[in-house]
Order: C-alpha cells, then structure tokens, then sequence
C-alpha cells in the first residue's frame, strides 16, 4: 500500500459502504412492516419501490455535477445522513401518498451517496494501483448482513419496529459524519469543471458496462426487495426468520466480495462475470424448486456469492474509462444499473400480483443467464 493513502482514509471508505449496506438492509428487513402499515398489495409496493427508482435516478443526473464541484467528502457527508435519517420516517408518515414521497427523496439520497462513495473508492484504488473495489463493496454486504441480522433480533425480541428504525437512523447517521471526517480532501475527488447538468446516460464504451450493470441489479434488487418477503408470504416462516433470507444472502456476498480483489486479479472480468451469472441463476432456481426455508437460505447465499462482483467488476472499469472524470464515468453507468434496479423489484411485484411471488422470481433467473451470455462484452471497455 502506498504512503499516498492513509489507513484511517481506507477504513472511512470502508466505513460508509458498511453503512449504506446497514440501512438497505433494514429497508429491506421492513418491506413486510411497510406492506402490513400500509394495507397495501404488491403491485401498490411495486410502486412504493419504483417511487424510490425514479428518485435515485434523480439523485444520479446531478451526482457528478455534485461531487465535481463539491468533491465527494461533503457530497457524501451531507446525503448520507440524510439517507440515514429518513430510514426513522418509513412507517411514521400519515398515508401512502406520503410515502411515495419519502421513497421519493431517500432514493435521491441514496444514490447521490452511492456515487460518493464508490468515487471515493476508485479514486483510492487508482492512488494505490491494485485492487480494492472488491473489498469496499464486501463491507456493503457486511453491512447488509449485519442490518439484516439486527433487525431479525430486534423483531424476534419484541423491539418495535419503529423503535428499532429510529436507532438505526441515530447509529448510522452517527457513523457516516464521523467517517466523512477522514476521506480524501475535497480537491482530490472534485474538478475544476463540474460535470454538465442533466441526466447522463452512459456513452460509448460506458454504454456495454451500463447494460451488464442493469442486468445484475435488476437481478440484486429483487432479491434485496422480495427475498423476506418470499420466506414469510410464500413458505410460511415468521418475518424474525425470513429476515434470514436477506441475512444469508449478504454475508454470502460480503465473503465473496472479500475474496474478490484476488479473483479480479486472477480472472479475465468476462470469465469471473460468466462463471458468477450461472452460479446465480442455478442458486435462485434451486430456492425456487425447494420448499423448505433451510434449503431457501442455502439458495440465496449461492445467489449473494453469484451477483458478489458484477458491481464492483463495472464500476472499476468504469471509472478507468480513458478520456471520462471517475465520478462521470460511475454515475452514468450507475445510471443504466438504477434503471434495472428500478424495474426489476416492480415487475416482480406486478407478476407476483396475477400469478405468485414464487413465479415471479424466477425472472432472476432468466436475468441471470442473459448477464452470462453477455459477460463477453466486459471486454470491449477495456481493450
């Protein structure tokens, strides 16, 4: 490791990637506690989530104007404790209208946050020549597992759900203004020409990496959406114990995104991104196929190691994109992944409500196997 990076700046990198995974993990674990607060049906959910769809992409045609001219210290200081704080409010609004709203602004938070972080991240990889991306993207999954886990706890103890969302909303609020304290200064992940304004779509050699990212997180959404759902509404367990489907899929990812910076190092991306998509497709039927919840957990950990790399794969060819700004280069491909991220869970709720949520998730599946066959394409950026 260079002496260019210091080791409180990699492990406040680390440290918002923990966080961003705590509270989408305790989104998740709440997605049935919304559905039941609300009264409402999937479809009315699926709305719910592409209100926060439409708002992260929002978020994404100003976040590289954002960090360019503010750096990603203060951008990621300010929305992450706004992302933070919002999670208190999700079953504390007067209505389902008020709702969309929330969902509205905690998607702009979230992936104008998002974008920070992950320029943070490349722009320490670059500064230390290897890889890293891997690693900071394990500690999102680590914060997933452990939000999940929590939350779990908290629900199998009797905390009330409101309770339980306020301290998660003080802690990681808490964690993310410390951790700001110690990234890069401004100037080194700002510009003196600020992305345009306007929403960016990926461009030329960013167009091939914005579709391989939308096709794994049409996939990864679903799952972070409707997996705790999947175990209680379709297999019977009580949400303390579906919340273990979340659990077991993010600690499964987070160990695989540990291990991840060797095996980006070892493979081709194309080989690591095939052989991941097809280990994804045939973990997500085999929670299909089997009925029992232990079988299910097993199923989801093999899809959480499947999906482990796609992001961190793209957003670091991304970000090395010759001739595009780290933070442009990320957010126009974060762009193209939000677009999937925001259909998937949404379709998955329509095809839930005229048929089952069983049947509807085989759809993961079927993104999968088009992100194997396509995991050739990695290559184009990078030649």
């Amino acid at each position: 490791m260079g002496n260019r990076i210091g080791i409180g700046t990699r492990w406040a990198s680390r440290t918002q990637f923990f966080a961003s995974g705590f509270i989408f993990a305790t989104w998740g674990v709440h997605i049935p506690t919304v559905k039941a607060h609300y009264a409402v049906d999937e479809a009315q959910l699926g709305f719910a989530l592409l209100a926060a769809g439409f708002g992260a992409l929002a978020g994404l045609s100003r976040a590289g104007h954002w960090i360019g001219r503010y750096g990603a210290r203060d951008t990621a200081r300010i929305c992450g404790t706004v992302y933070a704080l919002l999670i208190a409010a999700l079953i504390a609004m007067p209505g389902y209208g008020a709702l969309l709203a929330l969902l509205a602004v905690f998607g702009i938070a979230t992936s104008v946050f998002d974008v920070a972080i992950n320029t943070e991240a490349a722009k320490l990889e670059l500064l230390d020549g290897g890889t890293l991306m891997s690693g900071m993207h394990g500690m999102f999954s680590l914060g997933g597992m452990a939000g999940a886990m929590t939350g779990a706890a908290a629900l199998a103890a009797g905390m009330a759900p409101q309770a339980h969302l306020i301290w998660v909303a003080g802690a990681t609020a808490l964690a993310v203004l410390l951790a700001s304290q110690y990234m890069l200064p401004r100037a080194a992940t700002s510009s003196a020409a600020p992305a345009a304004d306007g929403f960016n779509l990926p461009r030329g050699a960013l167009v091939i990496l914005g579709i391989l990212a939308a096709l794994g997180l049409i996939a990864e959404g679903a799952i972070y959406d409707w997996s705790v759902l999947y175990l209680q509404q379709e297999l019977g367990s009580p949400q303390g114990q579906a919340a273990l489907a979340y659990a077991s899929f993010s600690a499964a990812m987070a160990a695989a995104r540990f291990g991840g910076d060797a095996m980006r190092a070892r493979f081709a991306p194309a080989v690591l991104l095939r052989g991941s998509a097809v280990l994804a497709a045939v973990a997500m039927a085999l929670v299909l196929v089997a009925r029992q919840p232990w079988l299910a957990l097993v199923g989801f950990a093999g899809v959480g190691v499947g999906f482990a790399n796609v992001v961190p794969i793209l957003f670091s060819a991304a970000a090395r994109v010759p001739g595009v700004d780290p933070a442009r280069g990320i957010a126009a491909v974060s762009a193209a992944a939000y677009l999937g991220f925001m259909a998937g869970p949404p379709v998955i709720g329509f095809v839930a409500r005229v048929s089952s949520l069983g049947w509807a998730l085989w759809l993961v599946v079927g993104f999968a196997v088009a992100l194997a066959v396509s995991a050739r394409r990695v290559e184009a950026p990078r030649g």
